[in-house]
C-alpha cells in the first residue's frame, strides 16, 4: 500500500479509536452522499440534486451512523463479544428479525416524507406497496453480509464494513426504483 494511502488509513483508524461514534457517523454521511450520487449518475440524472443528496448525508448522519453504532455494541454486549458459529447465527437472525426491517421502514418513510415531500397518505400507501419486496430482497443479501460482519470483523469495523456494504445496496435500492419508474412510464 502506498504511503500515503497507509497513512490516510492509520489516520482514519486512529480516529476511529479515539472517537468511534464521530468517525462512524462522518463515515456515514460521506458514504451515503457518494452512493447517491452515483446514483445520480447511474440512473442519467445530469444535474445532481444537491438537496437530495444534503438530505441523504443528513439522515446517515443522524440516523444510521447512530444506530449502526449503538446496535453493533448491543449485539456485542448481549452475546458477550463470542463469535462461535452458534452465536453468530443468533446475532445475524436478530439482526435480520429487527433492524433489518426498522431501517428499511425508516428509510422508506424518510425518504417519502423528506427526500421526496410526499403526505403521510402517500408515503404509507407507498411503504405498504414496496416495504414487503424490498424486506425480502434484502433478507437475500443481508444475512451473508452480517454473517461476514459478525464473524471475522473486530467489532470497531463493524459499522464501517456495514456502511461499505450499504454503499453497494443503496445503488442498488435508486437503480431499482428507477427501473421502476422507467416501467411505469
Amino acid at each position: 500500500m502506498g504511503s500515503l494511502a497507509k497513512k490516510g488509513l492509520n489516520k482514519y483508524l486512529s480516529q476511529l479509536n479515539q472517537h468511534p461514534l464521530r468517525t462512524k457517523v462522518i463515515t456515514s454521511g460521506v458514504l451515503v452522499a457518494l452512493s447517491d450520487v452515483t446514483s445520480q449518475k447511474l440512473t442519467g440524472i445530469q444535474k445532481l440534486q444537491l438537496k437530495r443528496i444534503l438530505l441523504k448525508v443528513l439522515y446517515g448522519c443522524l440516523y444510521l451512523g447512530p444506530f449502526s453504532h449503538y446496535l453493533h455494541q448491543i449485539l456485542d454486549k448481549i452475546f458477550h463479544g463470542k463469535r462461535d458459529t452458534k452465536t453468530v447465527a443468533k446475532k445475524v437472525a436478530l439482526e435480520q428479525l429487527t433492524a433489518s426491517p426498522w431501517n428499511h421502514f425508516v428509510f422508506l418513510v424518510y425518504y417519502g416524507l423528506i427526500i421526496e415531500g410526499r403526505t403521510w397518505v402517500q408515503v404509507k400507501a407507498k411503504v405498504k406497496k414496496e416495504f414487503p419486496s424490498l424486506q425480502l430482497t434484502a433478507w437475500m443479501f443481508w444475512p451473508f453480509v452480517g454473517w461476514i460482519n459478525h464473524q471475522f470483523m473486530p467489532l470497531q469495523l463493524r459499522v464501517i464494513f456495514h456502511s461499505l456494504v450499504a454503499f453497494c445496496w443503496g445503488l442498488f435500492l435508486n437503480v431499482r426504483a428507477k427501473s421502476v419508474t422507467l416501467k411505469k412510464s
